[in-house]
């Protein structure tokens, strides 16, 4: 830690040394909608066409919108709202309302979302909690019957709260419109899934996605583009060196077009180079930047895992350890079956740990190769995929317990 005077704050340090690369760090993040979405006028225009009818009260078609991540399905959508509430600025024929369902994935939740953007009075609002779902329904289609124009409602990452909740949400929302007299009501779907329509019961499925459109990965050259336009909004000139646009839309065109990942990887670079009071950002910014959204991913996933697997990892990171960076199931269930003893944790059967091996060499956390002995038989051999694994397993709190990572056997209590 640097030295302090007193009454001094640890940011006086920071803010002493910064050297600011980037005039506005805002463009640069994924959540920022430009004025312009180069590479997207295909699907602006369609879309526009089947909402405009919208600003006439009439009610326009549901629309599903499929794409991988990182594609532009959210900012062109939100792009669309923006320009709508121009065309019709006091939401006199439309209204336009954004859901993102990996935030609010539960009917209730949902409803009671929609029900904050558009009721205005306070006495007659949704309770966040406590009412049944079919009072929040018919209490919001009232609301909304009174107002009579077209609402649009979009249901940004729909197969979320499918996925949790059923098919419940789409019934309500899918089926409104039979209870309405003025108001009317449209839906646009966003997903990354193009099949989560294949689970939905037959009725809600063709009320849902009327009209779909498809968001195809961007190449190279249009990351590129899409780059160029942030870098002259976000950078002062000579601030970014030759090349590294081009780099970071390679980097991401490699890893399915995604936006996003484009987006990420320059900012974070720029952030490196300002942490490094560098003068210029180069591509030696940009890998540091794409090793460290790389490991925050894998950090990620090692997290999220349930503890059982996190053992069957563990076990597999103690072989490592023991000059055993090639194992096969049989080795990694011994070492598994002992660090459960130590951990006073349920221990599952040799056939269960096999399928989480599997489960992790399909996650890319592991490696496991089927290796075949012919009338012997067939083994795996099964490798951990990086070392940056081995550190975020072992500083989990779930192996507080474990004192000696050498030799499970006679590891002891702390």
């Amino acid at each position: 830690m640097f030295p302090l005077n007193e009454g001094e704050s640890i940011f006086k340090h920071y803010m002493d040394k910064r050297n600011p690369l980037v005039k506005n760090k805002r463009i640069l993040q994924s959540s920022y909608i430009p004025e312009q979405l180069p590479h997207r006028e295909e699907q602006i225009k369609e879309i526009v066409e089947i909402v405009a009818p919208s600003l006439a009260k009439d009610k326009p078609s549901n629309i599903l919108i499929i794409g991988k991540t990182g594609t532009g399905k959210t900012a062109v959508v939100k792009y669309i709202g923006k320009e709508l509430k121009k065309a019709d600025e006091n939401e006199e024929n439309c209204s336009f309302i954004y859901i993102n369902c990996e935030v609010v994935d539960t009917p209730y939740g949902i409803l009671y979302n929609i029900g904050s953007q558009i009721i205005k009075d306070e006495t007659k609002s949704i309770p966040f909690t406590g009412w049944s779902l079919d009072r929040v329904f018919s209490e919001l289609t009232k609301y909304v019957d009174k107002e009579n124009k077209i609402y649009i409602i979009v249901l940004d990452e729909i197969d979320r709260s499918f996925q949790k909740n059923g098919d419940d949400i789409f019934y309500f929302l899918t089926t409104i419109n039979e209870v309405l007299e003025q108001s009317k009501v449209s839906i646009i779907g966003i997903s990354n899934n193009p099949k989560f329509t294949d689970f939905l019961d037959p009725k809600i499925k063709s009320r849902l996605g009327e009209e779909k459109i498809i968001f195809p990965p961007y190449n190279t050259v249009q990351l590129e583009d899409i780059l160029k336009d942030r870098s002259e909004e976000a950078f002062e000139k000579g601030v970014l060196s030759q090349g590294v646009v081009s780099y970071c839309a390679a980097l991401s065109a490699q890893d399915m077009g995604d936006a996003r990942r484009a987006l990420d990887l320059l900012r974070i670079a720029s952030d490196i180079a300002e942490r490094n009071n560098d003068n210029i950002i180069t591509e030696a910014h940009v890998k540091y930047a794409k090793n460290k959204i790389e490991l925050d991913a894998v950090s990620e996933v090692v997290r999220t895992l349930t503890p059982q697997s996190k053992t069957v990892l563990m076990s597999i990171v103690i072989n490592t350890e023991n000059d055993n960076p090639t194992m096969n199931t049989g080795d990694v269930f011994t070492t598994y079956k002992h660090i459960s003893e130590i951990l006073e944790s349920s221990t599952l059967t040799q056939r269960r740990v096999a399928g989480l091996i599997s489960e992790l060499d399909m996650m890319g956390i592991i490696h496991a190769r089927v290796k075949s002995f012919g009338r012997a038989g067939r083994t795996r051999e099964i490798e951990l995929g990086s070392k940056e694994v081995m550190e975020l397993i072992k500083s989990d709190v779930l192996f507080k317990k474990l004192k000696n990572y050498k030799n499970v056997k006679q590891t002891t209590l702390i």
